[in-house]
């Protein structure tokens, strides 16, 4: 039994991340043609939400596990893959931190988009991605880079803003979108500088209505914007983060029409060869 739960459990299952899911499908599968999954392929998605690369990979025929640390979002990924068909593929609760049930070497593919790097423990997350990766298998994370311009780095820059001082002992995850951190980690898990690779990439949020009611989205069920309202409602300035991130959302719409939206958002891809 574990008596000191991953603090994340609480805020991926205080929404619904299912609502943001749906405006990230089409990248998602892009990611995963890019990656030449195969047939036969042995796949672990880590904190794969309710399955946006999850599935991709599973309907190119590979076996597919997918692992996040929030309840609502395995029953939704474990719902999907039912309705879609795919026997290949299925969900379950675990910790990116502690991935105690999964053995040495399991996995030709470990993909986590956005999902690892939130875990609270970063050193312990690498190692264990090395572990469940058989030799010569790859690692590719896609990881929100700090004091970017783009979309979700700024919602989580001001969202911070509001939000109270973190506990003490709290490790940014933005770092994860840092080279040299992430050089170190798995550098501490086995792996060499050599076998690691970066490259900046660009995920489409698109959504068939106005940056304000896709705004609306991430106010009621993204976890991190849920918690920056309720710390700014306490303090007297929700129309204050509302005018914030209005703006921005505004300002970075790419469709041309503002009735729908389309926001590019960068993020560091990470690839990384088992040893």
């Amino acid at each position: 039994m574990n008596t000191n739960p991953n603090p994340n459990k609480a805020l991926w299952e205080k929404g619904d991340f299912t609502r943001l899911a749906a405006t990230m499908r089409d990248s998602g599968d892009q990611i995963i043609e890019s990656l030449g999954v195969k047939p036969g392929m042995k796949v672990l998605d880590l904190g794969c939400g309710d399955g946006t690369t999850a599935l991709p990979s599973a309907k190119r025929g590979a076996d597919v596990l997918g692992v996040d640390i929030a309840s609502n979002l395995v029953a939704a990924g474990n719902k999907r893959a039912k309705e879609a068909g795919l026997d290949n593929l299925r969900f379950q609760e675990g910790d990116a931190c502690a991935l105690t049930d999964l053995p040495d070497a399991t996995f030709d593919l470990v993909v986590s988009m956005f999902g690892a790097m939130f875990a609270p423990k970063p050193d312990d997350v690498a190692r264990e991605m090395v572990r469940v990766t058989k030799p010569g298998g790859r690692i590719v994370m896609g990881n929100w880079i700090p004091n970017d311009p783009t979309l979700v780095a700024q919602v989580l820059k001001t969202s911070m803003s509001y939000s109270p001082p973190p506990p003490e002992g709290f490790i940014s995850p933005m770092l994860w979108g840092s080279e040299a951190a992430v050089t170190e980690r798995f550098g501490k898990a086995g792996v060499p500088p050599g076998n690691i690779s970066f490259s900046k990439e660009t995920y489409d949020f698109k959504f068939a209505g106005s940056p304000s009611k896709l705004l609306a989205e991430f106010r009621n069920y993204y976890g991190p914007t849920m918690n920056a309202f309720a710390a700014a409602e306490a303090n007297g300035r929700t129309d204050d983060l509302q005018r914030e991130l209005e703006a921005l959302f505004n300002a970075q719409n790419k469709s041309g029409n503002a009735d729908t939206t389309s926001i590019p958002a960068t993020f560091l891809r990470v690839t990384v060869k088992r040893p």
